[in-house]
């Protein structure tokens, strides 16, 4: 007799428990979904019924690898970010719920053209497009394979003819100008990197994690040369670690900006910063 879901799912969990995997019942339940096919939502109608041997397999693969610690979104190829669903692979950052701090800053003022610089996933890029129907973007990144993610994600999203995805290190192949600049840069220090969960230290790209310095060179890169693409009454909307408030707004001010808001996550940790050029109001 087949197992039924219920025990698949109590065996998975004490495997993925065993491996030090956190939140292993949660995770246990996406994989399950995933290997047979149905939404999350509607596992619990199915608990209680065999599951099918080639699910079982499917199902009991998937945690071998979770137990590995590989992110959940790396084995079902997508996460979920601002109420959409996101293409995910090791060549981008796993979109995280954090990130979504910097979405609501942007979107609290309208904007016409916003350009997002590292644009991974495309996440965020396509996540204010998709919020700010008028608007156009355009998302860099130095990686090709990230930018073949991006515009994987804006052709789900129906948003390819208005999304332009560049392989460009920062702005350097950048023309025109915008009026709100976005980036999630690497912010983590050489220092910090052993102490991250497997699952980021070990799976999700490095080059988009860590400067290999003291987590701060990516700002100064930023702020040093956004100014020639930047309106005069743009924004500038950065995501950072938690004790780099101080720092980026120094950064920020030796460049001709004014740091007008930092945003707290909502642990209350230091997330987002807005700045803009100085004697600008917000």
């Amino acid at each position: 007799m087949n197992l039924t879901a219920n025990v698949a799912l109590a065996e998975a969990t004490q495997r993925l428990l065993a491996a030090g995997v956190p939140d292993a019942a949660r995770d246990a339940r996406r994989l399950l979904s995933h290997a047979v096919g149905v939404e999350p939502g509607r596992l619990t109608l199915l608990l209680s019924e065999p599951v099918d041997p080639d699910a079982l397999a499917s199902f009991r693969g998937l945690i071998d690898l979770r137990a590995e610690r590989r992110p959940v979104s790396h084995l079902i190829g997508h996460r979920s970010f601002y109420g959409r669903d996101f293409l995910v692979t090791p060549d981008v950052l796993d979109p995280r719920p954090e990130t979504e701090i910097l979405i609501e800053a942007a979107l609290a003022v309208p904007f016409g053209h916003v350009l997002d610089l590292g644009t991974g996933s495309g996440c965020i890029l396509l996540t204010l497009l998709d919020e700010m129907p008028d608007s156009e973007g355009t998302g860099v990144d130095i990686s090709p394979h990230a930018i073949g993610v991006t515009e994987a994600n804006a052709r789900a999203l129906g948003l390819e003819d208005r999304c332009h995805a560049i392989v460009s290190d920062w702005v350097s192949e950048i023309e025109g100008v915008f009026d709100l600049i976005v980036a999630n840069p690497p912010y983590i220090s050489r220092a910090e990197m052993e102490e991250l969960e497997p699952e980021v230290r070990d799976f999700e790209p490095r080059l988009a994690l860590t400067d290999e310095a003291d987590g701060l060179a990516c700002y100064r890169t930023i702020f040093s040369s956004i100014g020639p693409h930047l309106t005069e009454t743009g924004r500038v909307i950065v995501e950072i670690g938690p004790d780099q408030a101080d720092d980026v707004t120094a950064i920020a001010a030796i460049r001709g900006f004014d740091v007008i808001a930092v945003i707290p996550d909502l642990d209350g940790r230091d997330r987002v910063i807005v700045a803009s050029w100085s004697d600008i109001p917000f």
